[in-house]
């Protein structure tokens, strides 16, 4: 659709002390879908889960979609 665009998004996840998952850092932006994938890949062998994710918008309207999840592995919580 014109005027739309694609944001992809990409947080890891540490566990808590109840073994709960809580984020290790603020989620990033990513250049690309390609880009967040390859990240997350790499990123989960050192925390309990990651989760790479895109959300469509139209800055004409200011809205954005809902995430649309492109790569997960191990255990994740809230990250949108």
């Amino acid at each position: 659709m014109p005027g739309t665009f694609s944001t992809v998004y990409l947080v890891a996840f540490d566990l808590d002390d109840r073994n709960y998952p809580v984020r290790s850092f603020k989620p990033r932006i990513a250049a690309s879908q390609q880009a967040a994938i390859e990240e997350a890949r790499s990123l989960a062998d050192q925390y309990a889960g990651v989760v790479a994710w895109k959300r469509e918008g139209n800055p004409v309207v200011g809205e954005e979609g809902e995430p649309e999840v492109v790569f997960q592995s191990g255990k994740i919580g809230d990250f949108a």
